[in-house]
């Protein structure tokens, strides 16, 4: 009996063994699957999951949602305030949560990086003039590509064993960024009048082209010799990306802007999304799809308006240069005094006011929004009509507006209003030109041919405010100058917009 026991126990001891073996291989089995699935490619796959890793992920998650609920809200100019503020908080909340991420190490320099750049944005936030705006969006959408393009450098010069896909991704956001940031300088440089003109030179197109193709087959070989790829090749790889970026922009004119800084936008999107799978990152990867395909969709209705592709617009430069315009220009410009045109507003039904760059440039929001107030106390019907690549950003002119106070539901889009002006007693046109210009419906020729106008032509009277008899930046003449109904008021537009509001008030 005894030996039978000492047999039993003996066959349970080894079956216990058994089972603690079997038990230690699964949870090293799950261990290895967690990390392979879990954490961020630049870490090593045996890096251990540390308890709070999920905690993370969540936070991260939570910081999308925000983006995502912020970039809704600034749909609206009604609700683009606090979409700004949501989008702002998510950012708050997914750097803090970095600051707990497995073997983050240089908080003193991490600190120091946030303090420097966050100061930095506060302070230039606070001194911009509502005129510089369009270039300091520009600027911080560079910016954004240029973090993306730094985060690539740093994975490709640690010579760390990336599998493909992640070595490709790291080396696509390192192109996408580094274009986005140099050609995103270009453009401030262009906005801030830090370069006149756009520069056009000989073969432009096939330079830029063969600059692209080198850098492309530079990344190809990045990409193909992985950890083995000399310094110096991702240094020049880098270097090239950057010029193209410059070449990309040298030729784009001011009219074209708004697209430009869209379609930048987009990029620096994609590069951000593109460098959160590199680093594993969830709230990289969904706020940088989120900008890519919002500034996307941007860069499409932007060019629609335009009535051009996005490629024409890269490699046309319709802006670029002055070209005279087609065809013979009929009649002749004719000057209003500031009293008579007060006088054809006050008594107006309605009165539809168009604003564009110039009135950014003269910032003459203000004073119209008061000229405005003065029409509606005499009860005449008073709208703000918008085109959509009016000024030198998307929505410049709604941004003027809504700081100078005037409310929401009377300014309205290109769709909404075009079908009134032709009961518009009179159409005031401050500081836009070629959006306005009936050469875009008239004339075949015209570089602008098909491209969508507000119909101001056919108002019933226009008149319109400009320093003086100057072609826009598509360097074509206006036909609408020139049109029977139409009236000239020249001079600064705070200036005109002041003395017709005094005119007004005497009456």
């Amino acid at each position: 009996m005894s030996n039978s026991r000492e047999a039993l126990e003996e066959a349970l001891s080894h079956h216990r063994e058994s089972l603690e073996q079997l038990e230690n291989m699964v949870n090293n089995y799950i261990q290895e699957t967690s990390a392979e699935t879990s954490t961020p490619a630049h870490m090593p796959v045996n890096t251990p999951v540390t308890w709070y890793m999920p905690l993370i992920e969540i936070t991260y998650f939570v910081a999308a949602v925000l983006f995502i609920l912020g970039l809704k809200k600034m749909s609206s100019p009604v609700t683009a305030r606090n979409g700004i503020v949501w989008a702002g908080v998510g950012m708050v909340i997914a750097t803090l949560a970095t600051f707990f991420y497995p073997h983050m190490s240089n908080y003193v320099l991490i600190i120091l990086g946030v303090a420097i750049g966050g100061g930095a944005a506060w302070w230039t936030a606070k001194r911009v003039a509502m005129t510089d705006m369009p270039q300091m969006i520009a600027m911080y959408n560079g910016l954004g590509g240029g973090a993306a393009a730094a985060i690539a450098a740093v994975e490709l010069l640690k010579g760390t064993d990336h599998p493909l896909s992640v070595q490709t991704l790291a080396v696509l956001g390192a192109l996408i960024g580094c274009v986005a940031f140099s050609g995103s300088v270009i453009a401030y440089a262009k906005l801030d009048g830090l370069m006149k003109t756009a520069v056009r030179f000989n073969n432009q197109q096939l330079i830029n082209l063969a600059v692209f193709v080198i850098t492309a087959l530079m990344g190809m070989l990045v990409i193909y010799q992985g950890a083995d790829a000399h310094p110096v090749l991702i240094i020049l790889f880098f270097a090239l990306a950057l010029s193209f970026g410059v070449l990309m922009g040298l030729p784009i004119g001011g009219a074209d802007m708004p697209v430009v800084i869209s379609l930048f936008n987009a990029l620096t999107g994609l590069a951000v999304g593109f460098e959160g799978f590199v680093l594993g990152n969830a709230a990289m990867i969904i706020a940088g799809t989120v900008v890519g395909s919002a500034g996307t969709l941007l860069t499409q209705l932007m060019a629609k308006a335009m009535n051009r592709p996005i490629g024409n617009i890269l490699f046309k430069s319709f802006g670029a240069t002055e070209t005279e315009a087609v065809g013979e220009v009929e009649g002749s410009m004719k000057e209003v005094e500031a009293s008579d045109a007060a006088v054809m507003m006050a008594y107006a039904g309605q009165v539809v006011i168009v604003p564009g760059y110039g009135m950014a440039v003269a910032q003459a929001q203000h004073k119209i929004w008061e000229l405005s107030k003065a029409l509606i106390d005499r009860g005449v019907r008073v709208k703000f009509a918008i085109h959509p690549v009016a000024g030198r950003m998307p929505g410049h002119m709604n941004v003027l507006l809504a700081e100078a106070g005037v409310p929401y539901d009377l300014i309205f889009d290109m769709d909404e209003i075009n079908a009134e002006f032709e009961q518009t007693d009179v159409a005031v046109v401050i500081g836009a030109n070629d959006v306005v210009n009936p050469s875009a419906r008239k004339n075949p020729e015209s570089p602008i041919y098909g491209m969508p106008i507000l119909n101001v032509d056919k108002a019933h009277n226009t008149i319109v405010i400009k320093r003086g008899q100057g072609k826009g930046f598509s360097g074509i003449e206006n036909l609408l100058f020139y049109a029977d109904n139409t009236r000239m008021l020249y001079g600064d537009g705070q200036k005109a917009a002041a003395e017709l509001l005094q005119q007004l008030k005497e009456l």
